[in-house]
């Protein structure tokens, strides 16, 4: 652990860059990009399109690889793992939301969070969780049937029943209006409290930050700002 890491660190990057393309149509998608994350914090990155906030993200969480730098999540460097090591870390250790749900269109609710729960040798309880989202009603609907804030309340529920350390949540109110982003937020907020689990969620709406106990924000793959808020407020005090 680097002697400037904080002991609660739970994310750790430093000096990671990313290029894609060679040449002429070479494009640095990130640049020495470094920060912490404790443990157990809600931290919102934020920026515009093209900032390189998804790349960012899906390197934390082991789907791409940096050219240059370490990232190390709950002290396991994640840029020296074998690609087994990383298969092992994304099934153990993290839960992906994404902006598009990406939900099975021919198994239903149930069945949907029932394929990742058998990933792991002590999910959680499907149907409590299927309580605490609010979707025990809908237990048994196909993806089709449901409205995007109910695919995208699915979707969470994928993803947390493997109990993961870290929730990585890629523009999960992108495709949803106003009314159905701030309850997706609040369903978010609560799975936080209620799970203990350290969320990092990338958008290009500022005024998410507002809920975050750490934001960072990103401008042509490099941080412009990385503070902390000290007075993180509920979800229905955001406006937008």
């Amino acid at each position: 652990m680097s002697e400037h890491a904080p002991a609660s660190a739970h994310v750790r990057v430093e000096g990671v860059s990313r290029h894609y393309g060679e040449g002429e149509s070479r494009v640095e998608v990130l640049h020495e990009v470094s920060f912490t994350i404790a443990r157990g914090a809600r931290c919102v990155i934020v920026g515009a399109s093209g900032s390189g906030k998804s790349t960012l993200l899906n390197a934390i969480g082991g789907l791409d690889r940096p050219d240059a730098g370490s990232i190390h999540v709950a002290d396991q460097e994640v840029t020296a793992m074998s690609p087994r090591g990383l298969t092992r870390y994304r099934r153990h250790h993290i839960g992906f939301v994404f902006q598009f749900y990406n939900l099975v269109p021919d198994l239903t609710v149930r069945e949907n969070i029932q394929v990742t729960a058998q990933l792991v040798r002590r999910p959680l309880d499907i149907d409590e969780l299927l309580r605490d989202l609010g979707m025990e009603e809908h237990r048994h609907k196909f993806p089709a049937q449901l409205s995007g804030g109910q695919q995208q309340r699915c979707a969470i529920a994928r993803a947390l029943v493997k109990g993961p350390d870290l929730l990585l949540c890629d523009e999960p109110t992108g495709a949803l209006d106003r009314h159905t982003s701030l309850q997706m937020l609040e369903v978010l907020d609560d799975v936080h409290r209620r799970y203990r689990t350290t969320l990092v969620l990338v958008t290009h709406n500022e005024a998410i930050t507002g809920l975050a106990d750490q934001v960072i924000e990103l401008q042509d793959g490099r941080v412009i700002r990385d503070e902390a808020n000290p007075d993180p407020r509920p979800v229905a005090d955001l406006h937008w």
